[in-house]
């Protein structure tokens, strides 16, 4: 499918920009219960590596404090906090309800309450002082905000100097081959088998295509560097 049809298609079935942090907010409640799973089948099952990924390349070490922005069900925000131990602080933040109650959940079972804390915050204006962490990080979460120049503003903002920025995002294949089995796969496979098995077919026909009209991995990079993120890579 060519990348004019693919963004035809995106623009018709993705939410107007005015509507879109409602949409993303609710839809993202609606399918928490079984996020995890099939966020683990979506990626085929790559996505704890993924996010094992992003906390190495935080670079956090004991005593840091750590911010995970959009932290849903909170897999990174715990991957952090086993890094900073129990004289650091890991914050996750998330403006789903539904994802925050889980990531608390999570928390509770793995006896991990004191090392970690769930707050509900918009990516758009976190609710924290200038530089009051070491490191943030974001997972899976860019392609659903409004206004990605503010969410990278922000992360930059609340991040010490000297700290780290990790965005941690799927992107579509460059090699002709790989991208027609991806787009096979991600825009066709994903919506109709998970569609199923989670009971919201919109919710993962909106994922995929939310990707369709995210920037490219240069583009992305230059809107890091004009938040004032510096050695972008």
């Amino acid at each position: 499918m060519r990348d004019t049809t693919l963004r035809r298609r995106a623009a018709m079935i993705l939410p107007r920009p005015e509507d879109k942090a409602a949409y993303v907010r609710a839809m993202f409640t609606g399918i928490a219960p079984t996020y995890d799973r099939l966020n683990h089948l979506m990626s085929l099952g790559l996505d704890r590596q993924w996010r094992r990924w992003a906390v190495v390349h935080a670079r956090v070490r004991l005593g840091d404090r750590a911010l995970d922005v959009a932290t849903g069900t909170g897999d990174i925000a715990f991957a952090l906090a086993r890094r900073v131990g129990p004289e650091g602080e890991v914050v996750g933040v998330d403006f789903s309800e539904g994802m925050l109650a889980l990531a608390d959940a999570k928390a509770r079972d793995r006896g991990m309450v004191d090392h970690v804390r769930f707050q509900w915050a918009d990516a758009l204006d976190l609710p924290f002082g200038d530089g009051d962490f070491d490191a943030a990080t974001v997972g899976f979460a860019g392609r659903n905000v409004t206004d990605l120049p503010r969410f990278f503003s922000e992360m930059r903002r609340v991040v010490r100097p000297g700290g780290r920025v990790v965005h941690l995002e799927i992107s579509r294949p460059k090699l002709p081959i790989f991208r027609s089995l991806f787009q096979l796969y991600f825009y066709h496979l994903v919506p109709l088998i998970e569609g199923r098995l989670a009971g919201s077919r919109d919710a993962y026909t909106y994922l995929p295509n939310s990707l369709t009209l995210f920037p490219g991995v240069d583009e992305l990079a230059q809107i890091m560097a004009d938040a004032g993120l510096r050695e972008v890579r």
